[in-house]
């Protein structure tokens, strides 16, 4: 025979599929039942070809070919059927009928199809049946009754026809079941590919937002204290030769930030070793907390005198990381907005003139927010440090109902002052961080050039008090 392809047992391991058949098992089956049932309706026909007055040889010729038939009962059930039920009149193919049947019912033939052939062939049993036990009886002088004749013929063609339709329909339900079932799991196999697929792209994401947090800290940390130490070191050569005393005092200021940074950076570095996971605040709650009828942007551009500079896009790709960045730095007891005088004095302590105005009553609000809005006023110093030596900075503060305000504006940096650029590197991160940190709490963060010359920074965050922060 030619083969079709390649197939898989329920082993899984590799068979060859035969014209119609699946397995070489099922072709060994076929061909084995064919040639049980050849013999047997060859067996058959000679008694069909004596009853006939036809040649034996022909009777046994007719067995045998009736009998092959059954070889194609799995692409064909249907004509196997039919030829049994032709043939039972003749009394051949017993085996035949019942493999047949069987099979009939455990395809994928309508269940009418099924039906009807089944009753024909109960019916043709049943007569066939019915005509011999009733000669059988003529035959004898045994009289059992009117009844017995059609109970014996109702019986056998029962027994002929019903087992095989029942069993074989239980087995075409049970097949159906387990390939429902097989689809399902595969169903799930896939389902499960894909979930793993996405956990793994989450890590990816989770990896590359904890990579940004902790890039994001550090230069918080590290920027605004390097950048004063850098500021001090330049006025200690400044000074070193001229003002002996001056110089000893910037040492220890240099010496003061150092330890600044390396304590900030500790606490840090505990945080990120403690693998506790930090959950990030929610910004729709953050800006929930926002006056009602008023929104973020209506509230920046009233916040201060004078025109702001007109808001960027916003940043809603890395709202999740600032969150996250925020949260950590909350549970890690950060800096708070009652620090921001003591960072004003630390810049004021290298020269720069720094004014400080604040507004409105000042209260706890939520560690993000507090923490948040130190991050801004210190990066924004920092920046000053670097880009505008010797400019005039005013650092504002508004406490309102519904949201906390911050602003810190330079002047145009003042060349005949003999300010001297430290020469301080700059990454182009400062205010990328500000904006993430900003937005992520529900804010909002401005900042650009001034008509004046100089630069401003501002920023507005929902005033979440120190409670709804914590819950």
């Amino acid at each position: 025979m030619t083969t079709t392809g390649a197939h898989q047992d329920a082993a899984g391991t590799p068979d060859r599929a035969w014209l119609w058949w699946g397995r070489r098992r099922s072709v060994a089956l076929d061909v084995g039942l064919g040639v049980l049932s050849a013999l047997e309706c060859g067996l058959e026909g000679v008694g069909f070809a004596e009853k006939a007055a036809l040649p034996v040889p022909f009777g046994v010729l007719f067995g045998l070919f009736v009998g092959a038939v059954l070889v194609v009962r799995r692409r064909w059930p249907i004509a196997v059927v039919l030829v049994s039920i032709a043939t039972t009149p003749a009394e051949i193919g017993f085996l035949l009928g019942v493999v047949g049947l069987y099979t009939l019912a455990a395809s994928e033939v309508p269940r009418r199809i099924t039906a009807l052939l089944a009753g024909t062939q109960l019916a043709a049993a049943f007569i066939v049946t019915f005509v011999d036990v009733r000669q059988g009886v003529d035959t004898t002088e045994f009289d059992p009754g009117p009844w017995y004749v059609p109970l014996m013929a109702g019986l056998v063609s029962l027994g002929l026809t019903a087992p095989p339709v029942l069993f074989g329909l239980y087995i075409g339900a049970r097949r159906r079941l387990m390939e429902s079932l097989r689809e399902r799991a595969d169903s799930l196999e896939q389902e499960l590919s894909l979930l793993a697929d996405r956990a793994e792209q989450r890590a990816q994401w989770a990896r590359q937002e904890e990579r940004t947090r902790i890039a994001r800290e550090m230069h918080d940390v590290v920027a605004h204290r390097v950048s004063l130490m850098v500021v001090h070191a330049a006025a200690l050569q400044a000074v070193a030769l001229k003002d002996p005393q001056k110089a000893v005092k910037n040492a220890a200021l240099v010496g003061d930030m150092g330890r600044q940074a390396l304590t900030e950076l500790r606490e840090m570095l505990g945080v990120l070793r403690s693998g506790e996971d930090v959950l990030a605040p929610r910004p729709a709650a953050a800006a929930g907390a926002a006056a009602p009828g008023k929104g973020p942007g209506e509230a920046s551009a009233g916040a201060f005198a004078g025109p702001p500079a007109e808001a960027p896009a916003p940043l809603a790709a890395v709202g999740a990381a600032a969150a996250a960045a925020a949260a950590a730095a909350a549970a890690d007891d950060g800096p708070c907005l009652a620090d921001i005088e003591s960072l004003v004095g630390q810049s004021r302590q290298t020269g720069m003139v720094v004014e400080l105005s604040v507004q409105g009553e000042a209260r706890e609000y939520a560690p993000e927010v507090e923490q948040t809005a130190f991050r801004v006023v210190q990066e924004a110093l920092t920046n000053v440090h670097k880009h505008a030596a010797g400019a005039r900075v005013t650092v504002r503060l508004a406490h309102r109902g519904a949201e906390v305000a911050m602003q810190v504006e330079n002047s145009e940096p003042d060349a005949s002052a003999g300010a001297a650029d430290a020469g301080l590197p700059s990454g182009g991160n400062g205010l990328v961080g500000m904006r993430e940190r900003v937005t992520a709490l529900g804010g909002v963060f401005v900042s650009g050039p001034t008509d004046a010359g100089g630069f401003r920074v501002s920023a507005v965050l929902p005033a979440a008090d120190a409670g709804e922060g914590a819950a």
